[in-house]
């Protein structure tokens, strides 16, 4: 397992102020990874839909990953260890995240494996070449992401994937109204994590580039709502 360059395109990888100003107690802090680096503490973020969750998205990328995957953020609990148990023998992971802290907890986190490379790099500007990707997956990122942000992740995650590649998205969704979490979540999310409640005002294919031809989009919604995946064939 290698980390590679802490630089994009010639530039020093500063923290982001929206990061840094409104993550700070979940991803920053080193205090923060040693909170929230709990698997039990991540499914009970998620009302305990973390398994289902996270096997859908492993699911959509597919039984046996060949060919080179692109994980965009690390993410708490034990999803990169269960996409890298898919790899094929002769395939690729590569995990890139902003945050040197989480690299390097991650990296404790995983069997030493050659076929894994960890880089330290801006999702809105990834360094990789376009089309060197077979699949990529965002798994809840774009929510704590503003507009801007966003919508050059989600452009970067595409244009980094070969045609006939796919993309995966998971994140948070407007959930019904009956549903009885639906005002809960609203306060939550508007207290901790204010961007995520665009992804209730808007589609999130509307953050998908508008100049990009897709192959195919499907989206499901589950949890009455509350989340949604995207699977994408670029």
């Amino acid at each position: 397992m290698t980390t590679d360059a802490t630089s994009v395109r010639g530039e020093q990888i500063a923290v982001p102020d929206y990061l840094a100003d409104t993550y700070w107690w979940a991803y920053v802090h080193p205090h923060a990874v040693r909170v929230f680096e709990r698997q039990w503490l991540v499914n009970l973020i998620l009302w305990g839909n973390f398994a289902r969750l996270r096997d859908m998205a492993l699911d959509a990328l597919g039984a046996q990953l060949d060919g080179r995957t692109l994980q965009v953020a690390c993410v708490y609990g034990d999803l990169t260890r269960r996409l890298l148990g898919r790899l094929g023998p002769d395939a690729g992971l590569d995990v890139v995240d902003i945050l040197p802290i989480q690299l390097r907890n991650l990296r404790s986190k995983l069997p030493a494996d050659d076929r894994v490379k960890l880089i330290h790099g801006d999702s809105s500007r990834l360094a990789a070449p376009s089309g060197s990707y077979d699949r990529a997956l965002l798994f809840f990122l774009l929510h704590e992401q503003p507009e801007d942000v966003r919508r050059a992740t989600v452009s970067e995650a595409l244009r980094v994937v070969r045609p006939g590649g796919s993309l995966v998205i998971v994140d948070y969704h407007r959930p019904r109204a009956i549903n009885p979490l639906y005002l809960p979540m609203r306060a939550i999310l508007g207290t901790l994590e204010p961007y995520a409640l665009d992804l209730w005002r808007q589609p999130l294919e509307d953050w998908l580039p508008q100049d990009v031809s897709l192959a195919k989009l499907e989206k499901r919604t589950m949890f009455s709502g509350l989340y949604q995946m995207l699977e994408i064939t670029v």
